[in-house]
């Protein structure tokens, strides 16, 4: 190896030659092929290489490791197989080390920007590092005036390269408003970390009165005038006295007695067959309910139509325009759940209840495509990959009983990225991984371990 020993930045590249001499008697090809956990990175030209006995020959190792937090900083050894088409069992692997710079990205984003309460207000705050090192900081947070408290919890944070970190935010107002309209009050939470610029997020707290202000105008209204009609009637009270006497009756009058009422004939017995006849009261007392269009019973109930994912991103899109991914998961005895959105987590956490199936829709990336991978089969024989356009239902996976549940998954969109995080049996959550547009990135259990799928996460 010329040189043995190599740096690289992530996202660039770096060169080393590897000569080769054949020490036989014979004319031999020799095949190149790069091994270790570099390999994925590593390019050799040419990959095959004809010498005759006694010449020396050489191939270029190409390294280009990408800016994302799988190129974890520091030495890394790699090495390469050289194998004689003439005596495959000669194989020779010549060994190197290639250090990887570190770099650090963090980015922080509060979910959701703008909260209401009258009495506090609780975003939450997620920190992803997209670095290749462990992200140390120390989190705070200010407003002008200095009108609100923050309880941060967690208050520092270690984030591991391709991880996040959630830190609950309780926002709690100094002052109470008792009456009037809802107050704006913008704010900002800072992850300050050792040598490097803090990274501020911008949120802002909507307070709200108590009570609100068309009550407190109604109720002096009201009071001002009970006051007036108190005043008013004891001041003008009517003076009531009655001037009506009993008239005495004269002795020796008597009451004259009432004549008794004529005895009446009884009434005639009515005819039957006349006109003037009443009708004949029915049996049972009640009229017979009259139906409406000829019918007596109830009409059956609709019912509701199926929230799906394309549904949800449909409404965050009219909401908010630009790129956005929503998604459910089908889970083991549990069927699907509701749609979530842009990095929320779908699925259950330490139930060891598997996913069957994922429904996943896209809005501003121009569609996006993907394959389920299963606990059993792997990449199941039969089914092929799925694409789907903008605000369109696409469903990997199986509902069936029948069927073995998710290890993962591939996806790819063509306009943006879409980033995926993903929690399995007995490995709890894995790396982050993004795509590129137009290429495919697989997501969930390594497939050698076969793994069940129970949680994920999406953004764009």
């Amino acid at each position: 190896m010329e040189p043995a020993s190599a740096t690289v930045d992530p996202g660039s590249s770096t060169t080393v030659r590897l000569r080769v001499r054949n020490t036989g008697d014979i004319v031999d090809e020799y095949r190149f092929e790069p091994v270790g956990d570099l390999a994925p990175w590593t390019t050799v030209e040419p990959r095959t290489l004809r010498l005759y006995p006694g010449t020396t020959g050489t191939v270029e190792l190409t390294f280009a490791p990408p800016r994302t937090p799988d190129a974890t900083a520091g030495p890394h050894p790699y090495a390469v197989r050289v194998t004689p088409t003439e005596h495959p069992d000669a194989v020779t692997v010549p060994e190197g080390n290639l250090t990887l710079t570190p770099f650090t990205e963090v980015r922080a984003e509060l979910v959701p920007p703008t909260v209401k309460g009258r009495f506090r207000g609780r975003p939450r705050l997620a920190v992803d590092n997209l670095g290749n090192t462990k992200v140390t900081g120390s989190l705070s947070g200010k407003d002008t005036g200095e009108r609100l408290s923050y309880d941060l919890r967690p208050g520092n944070v270690q984030i591991e390269p391709g991880r996040a970190a959630f830190v609950k935010v309780t926002l709690r107002p100094r002052q109470i408003t008792w009456f009037g309209s809802q107050q704006e009050q913008p704010y900002a939470l800072a992850l300050r970390r050792s040598g490097s610029e803090p990274v501020e997020v911008s949120g802002s707290f909507v307070q709200r009165g108590i009570l609100p202000g068309w009550l407190a105008t109604t109720f002096g209204l009201l009071l001002a005038l009970t006051v007036a009609f108190v005043t008013i009637w004891l001041a003008y009270r009517p003076q009531v006295q009655s001037v009506a006497r009993e008239k005495p009756e004269k002795a020796g009058n008597l009451a004259p007695a009432t004549p008794a009422p004529p005895i009446s004939s009884p009434p005639p017995k009515p005819d039957p067959t006349s006109d003037d006849a009443p009708e004949k009261p029915d049996p049972g007392g009640q009229e017979e309910p009259k139906g409406e269009g000829g019918g007596g019973g109830d009409q059956p109930e609709e019912k509701p139509a199926e929230r799906t994912a394309a549904t949800a991103v449909r409404e965050l899109a009219a909401r908010s325009a630009g790129r956005h991914i929503c998604y459910r998961a089908n889970v083991r005895d549990e069927g699907w759940q509701e749609p979530v959105c842009d990095g929320a987590e779908a699925g259950t956490v330490g139930k060891g209840k598997p996913i069957k199936a994922l429904n996943i829709a896209v809005s501003g990336t121009n569609g996006v495509s993907g394959a389920g991978a299963y606990v059993v089969e792997g990449w199941r024989k039969g089914d092929k990959w799925a694409k789907e356009a903008d605000e369109q239902d696409m469903v990997l996976g199986s509902t069936e009983s029948a069927d073995s549940p998710l290890q993962g998954f591939t996806l790819q969109v063509f306009d943006g990225a879409v980033c995926h995080e993903a929690y399995v049996k007995d490995r709890h959550w894995l790396g982050r991984g993004c795509t590129e547009p137009g290429k495919w990135r697989y997501g969930g259990s390594p497939m050698e371990s076969k793994l069940q799928l129970e949680v994920v996460r999406f953004t764009v």
